[in-house]
């Protein structure tokens, strides 16, 4: 039915507490609602999507000619995490959570890293990134000692200076704890780099060098079968990262969601057959985590406003498709992501019966979609929605 499918994952930009939010401490979050009442802005193209109608949102209506396909979807796995979206949208289902360490890591582990790494570890807390490097930044660039720190996602990351451990030694000491993370004592979903520069707490940012080590895929994706079956499957921006290249034909780099939107739009002018798949990081990243509710409003206003952009890129035997991997409401206590559906909304490059959908009851239902579409044989309990695409 279509030639080429752009799968776009707005990071935490989810539309609800879903029905199990209790368990994970998270009822009541919303991350579109609380975002936009908080820092109201237009979002008029993805309105007329027919975001309004997956749920009522702050300065937003339900039209009744939408130019896009519209539905929400729930997660099934066992976490709220990153890699658990991402990876059940690809077709898994995640039955175990990942470890998390809300009291930091245990000593065995940090003997580990300071015995592989020959430095010392400073730290080791759940913080945030820019607040642990203002608060041992001056001690590291005083003593070379590795910043450890966690959240309550299942990441243990490393900050360093860029111009005291340089990159190269960063990555290594990296891939060395994501070796040693990968066994049922310490597991972890991700070990992830964190560089910074500035030469005093006043002034230490992070740098976009960033680069994240996270563990293989529990089975088999939609992207291994599509890889299998001589598809493209080029991934932008952390994709490749999520997926340590299972399944990824090419790989794109990208900076900021400004970088991404600019990297998706070239590979749209690309000839190829199969799908895109872009992950727009900073929603989460950059506000969700640090609680900046008038940033995420932002941010989801400039997303909007290059939506267009995005819309004029794709060719009749194109399809777009925009959702979210977890929620994580600026808004509500704690700096962990939240526990909520997701939008999900597909426009073609052709005219179509455009509406509502079926909501899904898993994120998979994507991955079942694209197997249909390409006709390629993949297993997944998430079940197809091609056939309501008209």
């Amino acid at each position: 039915m279509f030639n080429r499918i752009h799968l776009i994952v707005l990071d935490s930009v989810g539309i609800g507490a879903q029905h199990d939010a209790k368990k994970f401490g998270d009822e009541g979050s919303h991350t579109l609602k609380h975002t936009l009442e908080s820092h109201p802005v237009a979002l008029p193209n993805m309105e007329s999507f027919g975001l309004g109608c997956i749920d009522a949102l702050p300065g937003m209506t339900c039209t009744d000619s939408a130019s896009a396909f519209y539905s929400r979807m729930s997660e099934v796995s066992q976490g709220k995490d990153t890699m658990t979206g991402h990876w059940e949208i690809a077709g898994l289902n995640i039955e175990e959570p990942f470890k998390v360490y809300p009291d930091g890591f245990p000593e065995a582990l940090l003997d580990r890293i300071r015995e592989v790494s020959g430095r010392g570890i400073v730290g080791n807390k759940p913080a945030s990134g820019t607040e642990i490097i203002k608060e041992y930044g001056e001690h590291q660039m005083e003593t070379g000692d590795l910043i450890v720190y966690t959240s309550n996602d299942p990441v243990l990351q490393i900050a360093a200076h860029e111009e005291i451990i340089p990159l190269e030694e960063l990555y290594d000491i990296c891939e060395k704890v994501r070796a040693m993370t990968t066994e049922p004592e310490f597991l972890v979903g991700r070990i992830i780099a964190r560089p910074y520069v500035g030469d005093s707490k006043e002034n230490f940012t992070r740098t976009e060098n960033r680069h994240d080590y996270a563990l293989e895929p529990f089975g088999r994706t939609v992207l291994n079968a599509l890889e299998d079956n001589g598809k493209d499957v080029i991934a932008i921006g952390k994709i490749d990262d999520i997926f340590t290249g299972s399944g990824v034909t090419d790989a794109v780099r990208t900076k900021n969601n400004e970088d991404g939107m600019d990297k998706l739009l070239e590979v749209m002018d690309r000839d190829f057959n199969g799908i895109s798949f872009l992950n727009l990081v900073d929603f989460d990243a950059l506000y969700g985590h640090r609680r900046n509710p008038e940033g995420y409003s932002n941010a989801l206003k400039a997303f909007d406003d290059r939506l267009p952009e995005i819309v004029s890129k794709l060719k009749e035997d194109d399809l777009l498709i925009i959702t979210a991997d977890h929620g994580n409401d600026p808004t509500f206590t704690g700096t962990d992501h939240t526990r909520e559906s997701v939008p999900l909304l597909m426009k073609a490059g052709r005219d179509m019966g455009y509406g509502k959908i079926s909501d899904s009851d898993t994120f998979s239902n994507v991955a079942a979609t694209i197997a249909e579409n390409f006709k390629i044989e993949y297993q997944t309990h998430g079940k197809s929605l091609l056939s309501e695409l008209k």
